[in-house]
């Protein structure tokens, strides 16, 4: 049998010089560790066939071991970044967008319903236990199926057609998820910026749970962690997405060192990650990453001042002049990235709004196309991008084989006189002495825009905007509030209207699921309550009633029962022609470009990328953890 020594030895002697030796391929910062023999040789911590990048065939240079890299971060709560930033996933996106094996070795899909994952053999977690499938069944039955633990039920992707999947174990190294139904779904959720949760440490949370602890000493731990119910206690040890307890085991290249609440959070390497590059060297190349918590109004101020090594959250397009100019003072370097988002910026209606007159008014599609029609793109591209963006509805980018021209055309021409016209086909045809149009109720036409006050960008767009729909008789007055409490009122139905972003994956393949265009989230801002009845299963919220948003829903459900990669195509194309033409989003400008500033140090990092939550994981589909530092 060949040895994990031995692998490693042959991968040194294939790809690198002849005086590349074992002891080069430990980084220095395990050491200490090493010396003290705290920690198993690099051969016995990778897996038995680690996951192997080869860097140069990337296009990309192979690295060294040091170093630190500082971040700022606008609360806490934005540790979870690290999550994201570091993208260790059982399966993952490439800088393609294709789909391939991670944590895993390798994974089988047999028509949709069945996926048998195969776990590397010696894969371990970052405190040196080995992953097993006691870790899948563990967050399955414990976790997932334990209804005090789930109480909000199974996550959707893990249902098809409304049922659970079966699970299995079918070898030492091998688990396995039927449906009797398609599931086109679960494998994009377990490669999302969020990553659908499969695996859990279960050697180290069983002592948090009620069916593995014993009563007393459960007690004893709720107490010391001040949890009042062992469900709270669980949940907050087995956090992974926001990795709050710094002793839970990982599999990300990093791990949390730092218990909160603190002002500074620091992640370490992680000695038991699954990656190497082609001359057997352990990623990450760097050793720390250090996030330092700040207001968020100061992010951009603190990152001109050189107190970041790699900048991304917190700044903003607003801020090139000032961020470029910090590469006279600082060795950094700014890069600007493409963002992936439907539209920068989008008006989005609430249809689900409080007030009546309104939301009556919202839901006929000849307003929302007036006021799609009024808008002048052209004026907000040059006055606020430089004119650098694309003219645009909110709809998929040209990177995207789903773009079309004209759903990017759907509506967004500057033709005041047709706004017009539709508004007095509507029946708003009375004016006030002010000019504006008088509602059904007697009220002059005033539409309050709210926004989350987290970038100059929105209310300088909307300055513009105000004056455009003046010229059709709509008044347009800017609220900003804290977005905890801009989503809790739009959640209330007491948001008209909105300003944020548009669709968030703006370069979906046609595997990737089209939610966004239909209400399944309660976070949407044009349906909020349509979003949380789907959300949580006819629960909560209201049915939607608006045909063409019955027709999406019924187009969604038809795509998660497919098994036809033409098919799914076919229902993406049929989805983004009724969501622009029925102008649900009024987008803006799009294709414009987020700064991302860097050590002038660092190697690897693209100067031009996708930038984005979901599908590009901000950095995390360019794997920061084959970024190293340089000479300056």
């Amino acid at each position: 049998m060949i040895s994990r020594r031995t692998v490693l030895g042959l991968l040194a002697s294939a790809f690198v010089p002849g005086t590349l030796r074992a002891g080069d391929l430990e980084p220095e910062f395990l050491q200490p560790l090493l010396i003290a023999k705290a920690l198993p040789p690099l051969a016995e911590r990778l897996p038995k066939s680690p996951r192997v990048l080869n860097l140069a065939a990337m296009g990309r240079q192979p690295g060294q071991y040091g170093g630190t890299l500082r971040t700022i971060i606008g609360s806490q709560k934005d540790i979870r970044l690290m999550t994201i930033y570091g993208y260790a996933r059982l399966v993952g996106y490439d800088e393609k967008l294709n789909l391939q094996p991670d944590i895993l070795e390798s994974f089988d899909v047999a028509d949709d319903r069945v996926f048998t994952f195969k776990i590397r053999e010696g894969h371990k977690w970052s405190d040196g236990s080995l992953l097993t499938p006691e870790d899948f069944r563990y967050c399955w039955e414990d976790v997932w199926l334990n209804e005090e633990l789930s109480q909000g039920g199974l996550a959707p992707a893990l249902l098809a057609d409304g049922k659970p999947p079966s699970f299995e174990i079918v070898d030492p190294l091998t688990v396995r998820y039927s449906w009797d139904a398609p599931n086109p779904d679960f494998l994009p959720k377990l490669a999302a910026a969020s990553p659908l949760s499969l695996v859990l440490p279960a050697a180290y949370l069983k002592q948090f749970h009620k069916k593995y602890q014993d009563p007393f000493r459960l007690a004893g731990l709720m107490e010391e962690n001040r949890a009042k119910k062992w469900t709270l206690l669980h949940i907050r040890m087995s956090r992974q997405y926001r990795p709050e307890n710094p002793e839970l085991p990982t599999l990300d290249p990093w791990q949390n060192r730092t218990k909160p609440p603190a002002e500074q959070f620091i992640f370490e390497r992680n000695p038991f990650f699954h990656r190497i590059d082609e001359n057997g060297r352990q990623l990450p190349y760097v050793d720390r990453f250090v996030m330092n918590v700040s207001s968020s109004a100061i992010i951009s101020a603190k990152t001109g001042a050189g107190e970041s090594d790699l900048q991304c959250m917190g700044i903003d397009f607003s801020d090139y002049s000032f961020l470029k100019d910090a590469e006279k003072r600082y060795p950094v370097k700014m890069h600007l990235w493409k963002r992936t988002q439907g539209s920068r910026l989008a008006l989005l209606p609430n249809l689900n709004c409080a007030d009546q007159v309104w939301r009556g008014l919202l839901r006929d599609v000849r307003v929302r196309r007036a006021l799609s029609l009024a808008v002048d793109r052209r004026e907000i591209n040059l006055a606020v991008f430089y004119g650098l963006a694309q003219e645009s509805a909110d709809t998929v980018l040209p990177e995207s084989s789903l773009y079309r021209p004209e759903f990017a055309k759907a509506w967004v021409a500057h033709d005041p006189d047709r706004a017009n016209a539709l508004l007095d086909e509507v029946g708003l045809q009375r004016r006030d002495d002010d000019g504006l149009r008088i509602l059904p109720d007697g009220r002059p036409a005033q539409v309050i825009v709210e926004t989350a006050g987290e970038s100059t960008l929105e209310t300088d767009a909307l300055e513009l905007i105000t004056d455009h729909w003046r010229q059709i008789g709509i008044a347009l007055f800017i609220r900003t509030s804290q977005r905890d409490i801009f989503r809790s009122r739009a959640l209330g139905g007491q948001i008209m209207m909105s300003m944020w972003s548009g669709i968030d994956n703006g370069v979906p393949t046609a595997d990737m699921n089209p939610y966004q265009l239909a209400p399944t989230i309660d976070d949407q801002l044009q349906w909020p309550l349509w979003g949380a009845h789907y959300l949580s299963h006819g629960t909560l919220g209201e049915a939607p009633d608006l045909p063409p948003v019955v027709e999406l829903m019924a187009l969604l459900k038809r795509w998660n029962a497919s098994t036809n990669a033409a098919e799914r195509a076919e229902i993406w194309n049929s989805m983004l022609s009724i969501y622009t033409d029925q102008v649900f989003s009024i987008g803006t400008v799009n294709g414009t470009y987020q700064p991302v500033l860097a050590s002038s140090r660092l190697r690897n990092l693209p100067d031009k990328a996708l930038y984005g939550y979901d599908p590009t994981s901000y950095f995390g589909v360019y794997m920061p953890d084959t970024f190293w530092l340089g000479e300056s």
